[in-house]
């Protein structure tokens, strides 16, 4: 048999070989750091035996297939750890992630201490080397000794495959796993790992299910990568906005509120007030929104109008009526819908008789648009709303301000002609990227096209024509406008396709930060129209899309990315002034009032602490300016200027510095901090 290498070059045996022994015949420093293999394209075991012409490569921890085998394989041998430890124990899932790995377990939650005792035993288990061996069982057979081993988890995985199926485990010395691989050939193999952390995540991620005990962990070939790796972690622990947010005085969360509801107070108040100005008056003045204020909820009548509430009814917080008028209200909407008189020959839905908090603002304001009669000449009208929405996100998966249950983003919906479609949708792609760009956060952003799924057609509106076209003629706007994009079946609405543009937080998980969305059936559904050149009535289409998108999520995009060091136009705290004693405390204030006229946001700091301190307190708040005030400063009417760019700035006019600042603030520019020549 003929094997050809990654290289193109060829071995040819006579007999079968083992893949293992194949790398040996090559190279025994190549067989040391082995793997998995690729055989034909398919990821296979070293243990695999290969009796045929085949295309080989056998793949290392350099390769992203042979990390991933040697980093699940460190998942099994915790796995055997837990066991070994806690008998009690009853075995989930533990597959190989991007960063390392994770098991989870049914056992009560771990403490670090509890971890470390963890490695130890997995230390035991490694340097005790014992070889992985694959197996199979007929499923009865696999089912059977899953319970014999009290493993109802692996019961319930195995009992979700079909019924021909053939199982196959690996065994570790005594220890036994439900696994496909492939893995490495020994334990011994593994070099350096870490157990990272812990968390609760529920069985198949349904929160109807129990809370099981998740580990997570990594594993390198060498003890430098992995201390690399960990220093890193270490670093985005300091960025994570979910701990330096708190640690800023930006937000908080408190239990009897409940999970995912925010406080924000008064500092991240500030920030996300800054930001919700500037995009209204950019909207309203500058690209010709008009402004709408629609209630924060509504019957479910109005979502099934749309389809919302068969597609969104499961992430909405519903009620019940409270009165017979609401039922009688009901009744009068579900004619409109039927189009009958008789409201009883309607065969009753049990969901009638609900409100719910608005999960989206587009109904809402489809009816501000039909509330007067519009003409050709009316369009594009362009719609803005600051919008507090609400969605029953699963417990498991909210993370400080990137996901919630009640957020507020910059929503806006234009109602436009066919004619107009192309000019306006290019438009809302310029007003995000300017709106990026300001952040400073462009370059940290890539775009997806976002289809529909052929293959889950019921999911969607329409039929497979219309969706042709309408993703035809946005895929060529992207095309004209020059974005570099992804596409991705199976994530547009299931009224229209859109454009995505995400973001990836400081643990590498991405995130839709903005959404430019094309609908083309809304506007029937809801009777929407408009008067054409010929007095003829006509359907619009519509543009959903976000400007900024969501603010707590672009906050906490905003504290990661710049740790916490705001540009000073949206910082809560521009401008403190330092006296340096209480002598000196009126003209400080005199500073103050003077900047406040300005429009600055600034604060006087007359505690009695030394000035030294005062200046390390102020860098630790990470405030951009800082104003030291004295005898000097009083006398001929300046400030001596520290900033967190420059350091000391020296002393100027309290006049021209106020100038500077305010032009920094109107521009938004981003002021870098200078580095600092070492002294020789």
């Amino acid at each position: 048999m003929i094997i050809t290498l990654k290289d193109g070059s060829r071995k040819e045996y006579a007999q079968p070989m083992a893949v293992i022994d194949i790398a040996r015949d090559i190279s025994e420093g190549l067989a040391r750091v082995a793997c998995v293999a690729e055989v034909d394209g398919t990821v296979c075991d070293l243990r695999t035996v290969i009796d045929r012409d085949v295309q080989l490569s056998i793949l290392t921890f350099d390769d992203e297939e042979g990390k991933k085998a040697y980093r699940h394989t460190c998942s099994h041998v915790l796995a055997e750890a837990v066991k070994n430890l806690y008998p009690e124990a009853k075995l989930a899932i533990g597959p190989a992630i991007d960063t390392g790995f994770y098991y989870d377990f049914d056992i009560p939650p771990l403490s670090r201490e509890d971890l470390d005792n963890i490695e130890k035993e997995m230390k035991k288990i490694i340097k005790k080397g014992d070889a992985l061996e694959y197996f199979t069982l007929p499923r009865e057979e696999a089912l059977q000794l899953m319970r014999d081993r009290e493993e109802p988890y692996k019961v319930e995985l195995i009992e979700d495959l079909p019924e021909d199926d053939t199982i196959s485990f690996y065994r570790q010395g005594d220890f036994v796993e439900l696994c496909a691989g492939p893995h490495l050939m020994s334990t011994k193999q593994i070099k350096a790992y870490k157990l990272t952390s812990t968390s609760g995540a529920y069985w198949r991620g349904d929160e109807h299910n129990k809370m099981l005990t998740r580990i997570y962990g990594t594993a390198y070939t060498k003890k430098a990568d992995l201390k690399e790796y960990l220093e890193y972690l270490e670093s985005i622990h300091e960025r994570d906005h979910n701990r330096l947010g708190r640690e800023m005085g930006l937000f908080t969360t408190v239990d009897v509120i409940g999970q995912g509801l925010p406080l924000f107070l008064p500092k991240g108040t500030k920030i996300i007030q800054k930001l919700q100005r500037w995009i209204e008056d950019l909207e309203d003045y500058e690209w010709g929104y008009v402004r709408t204020r629609t209630p924060l909820m509504a019957k479910s009548t109005l979502y099934k109008i749309s389809d919302h509430w068969y597609h969104y009814k499961d992430g909405m917080f519903t009620f019940g009526y409270e009165s017979k008028e609401d039922l009688n209200n009901a009744a009068d909407a579900e004619r409109e819908i039927h189009g009958v008189e008789d409201v009883s020959m309607i065969e009753h839905d049990a969901d009638a008789d609900v409100y719910a908090l608005r999960p989206m603002t587009c109904p809402f304001q489809y009816y501000v648009y039909k509330a007067s009669q519009k003409s050709y000449r009316d369009l594009p009208y362009r719609m803005g709303e600051t919008s507090t929405l609400f969605r029953n996100e699963d417990s498991g998966e909210m993370h400080g301000l990137t996901r919630v249950r009640q957020f507020t983003i910059s929503e806006g919906h234009l109602v436009c002609t066919p004619e107009q479609i192309d000019q306006e949708f290019k438009d809302c792609v310029r007003l995000a990227k300017y709106c990026l760009t300001t952040l400073g956060l462009e370059e940290d952003v890539t775009y997806r096209f976002s289809k529909w799924d052929p293959e889950d057609a019921d999911k969607y509106l329409g039929t497979a024509e219309e969706w042709d076209k309408v993703e035809g003629a946005m895929r060529e706007i992207l095309d004209e406008i020059g974005l570099d994009y992804t596409e991705a079946a199976g994530e547009a609405a299931f009224y229209g396709p859109k454009l995505d543009i995400q973001a990836k937080n400081v643990y590498g998980k991405e995130d839709t930060m903005i959404t430019i969305q094309l609908d083309m059936f809304l506007a029937d559904r809801y009777d929407m129209y408009y008067i054409d050149k010929n007095g003829e009535k006509q359907r619009p289409y519509i543009i959903h899309r976000t400007s900024l998108g969501c603010y707590e999520r672009t906050l906490a995009w905003m504290i990661e990315k710049y740790e916490g060091k705001f540009p000073t136009w949206l910082c809560p705290e521009q401008v403190r002034v330092l006296p340096v004693s209480e002598k000196y405390e009126d003209y400080a204030r005199e500073v103050f009032k003077e900047l406040r006229r300005n429009g600055v946001d600034v604060t006087v700091d007359n505690s009695s602490e030394r000035l030294g301190y005062k200046l390390r307190h102020a860098q630790l708040d990470r405030l951009p300016y800082m104003l030291v005030v004295g005898a000097k400063e009083q006398e001929d009417g300046t400030v001596s200027v520290r900033s967190r760019f420059a350091g000391d700035e020296g002393v100027r006019p309290l006049q021209d510095f106020i100038g500077d600042l305010c032009e920094e603030i109107r521009t938004k520019t981003i002021r870098k901090e200078e580095k600092k020549e070492e002294k020789a």
